[in-house]
């Protein structure tokens, strides 16, 4: 949810122009006002924030409404004893950013969430370890992989960009020095951001020829090495392999406005939005285009109106009775294989990270367009 709440300020932020022109902006505010006002609520000490509501089995194995649940749902909090680097340092990086995008609307609420960010950056900077070695649930879903050290790094080029306070910009550098950041990105996600301060840091230390360097090369790699579908999706990782790909698009748009090899970039982003939203002939974004998903992977959305029980509802044949509008499923397999099926999450699950650097690309195609 904090990356997730990072890429629609990011997209806010940098793709303004097409969001006003779409008119979403206000809509945008608000969703990142959403997560940010639960992100000020968990965050109970200077060193405790929570991070998970629920234990990760029990709820996979729950279908119905979320209304309706009556299982244990404790909540896990990273503390002093047991911390969480990469989780305190990406919520300081989604404070942050979305204290830029309520700098001008809300100055107050802005202040506050910067205050917060700062605290959280302190504690996981100074107490450091793996979110998920401390919140063990957690490992069996959302494992932090790729450790807490690009996540010290965005944060702290995400607190820099909002306080221009050198402190942070000197963090990011440490950081990058530490965690040895400047190669190996293979993907940019929820768990890995280096792609990501590659960008930040492009954008922070225009000056510095290693950090375009990195991002052109990840960007390159990506467009060069990776596997593509036969329809021309750029297959990163069987798991939400168009979020992958829209995560990358963003990435390039972003780098195309910067002026970073403009066309080829453009180029790229388009192919797979364009894929995406149904260039092979059907979308994968519920509610829109041509032939789009109706039976996702979502809980809720596949129950009937109350009262009637959701039992029996994850194995009906038919649509989802509500309509998920907007949200981007999984996507094909490899070779380009996708069929609307409700108990294959692989390919139809639906999350919140699947949509929120998805959301920015589609800004800036508006604004490339």
């Amino acid at each position: 949810m904090a990356f997730t709440a990072t890429m629609l300020g990011w997209g806010l932020v940098d793709f303004a122009e097409g969001q006003e022109t779409a008119g979403q902006m206000d809509y945008g505010r608000a969703t990142v006002k959403w997560a940010t006002d639960y992100f000020l609520k968990a965050h109970t000490a200077h060193f405790e924030f929570y991070g998970q509501v629920g234990k990760g089995t029990l709820d996979h194995d729950y279908w119905g409404r979320p209304e309706d649940m009556t299982m244990e749902r404790p909540a896990w909090d990273i503390d002093s004893k047991a911390p969480g680097s990469d989780l305190a340092a990406e919520t300081a990086a989604a404070l942050a950013a979305a204290a830029i995008v309520f700098q001008e609307v809300d100055p107050q609420y802005s202040s506050e969430m910067l205050g917060v960010a700062q605290e959280l950056y302190e504690f996981a900077d100074e107490k450091r370890e793996m979110y998920s070695n401390s919140i063990t649930d957690a490992a069996q879903y959302y494992k932090s992989w790729s450790g807490y050290g690009d996540e010290l790094c965005w944060g702290a080029l995400w607190l820099y960009r909002a306080t221009r306070n050198d402190t942070y910009l000197m963090k990011a550098h440490e950081a990058w020095d530490e965690f040895d950041l400047g190669a190996g990105a293979e993907e940019f996600s929820w768990d890995d951001k280096k792609a990501g301060v590659y960008a930040l840091f492009t954008l922070l230390e225009p000056d510095d020829e290693k950090y375009p360097a990195a991002l052109k090369e990840f960007l390159r790699h990506i467009r060069e090495d990776m596997p593509y579908t036969p329809g021309g999706l750029v297959f990163i990782n069987k798991w939400g392999a168009n979020r992958h790909a829209a995560n990358v698009a963003f990435l390039s748009l972003w780098a195309a406005k910067q002026g970073m090899n403009v066309k080829t970039n453009r180029d790229f982003a388009t192919s797979q939005i364009n894929y995406i939203l149904g260039d092979v002939g059907h979308s994968f974004v519920i509610g829109y285009g041509v032939d789009p998903p109706q039976k996702p992977h979502h809980r809720s959305s596949s129950c009937p109106w109350p009262p009637e029980s959701c039992l029996g509802y994850q194995q009906n044949p038919g649509p989802n009775p509500h309509t998920l509008y907007g949200a981007l499923v999984g996507g094909p397999d490899q070779d380009g294989n996708w069929v609307d099926d409700r108990l294959d999450y692989v390919h139809n699950e639906v999350a919140c990270d699947y949509n929120a650097a998805f959301t920015g690309a589609l800004a800036g195609m508006i604004e490339t367009n």
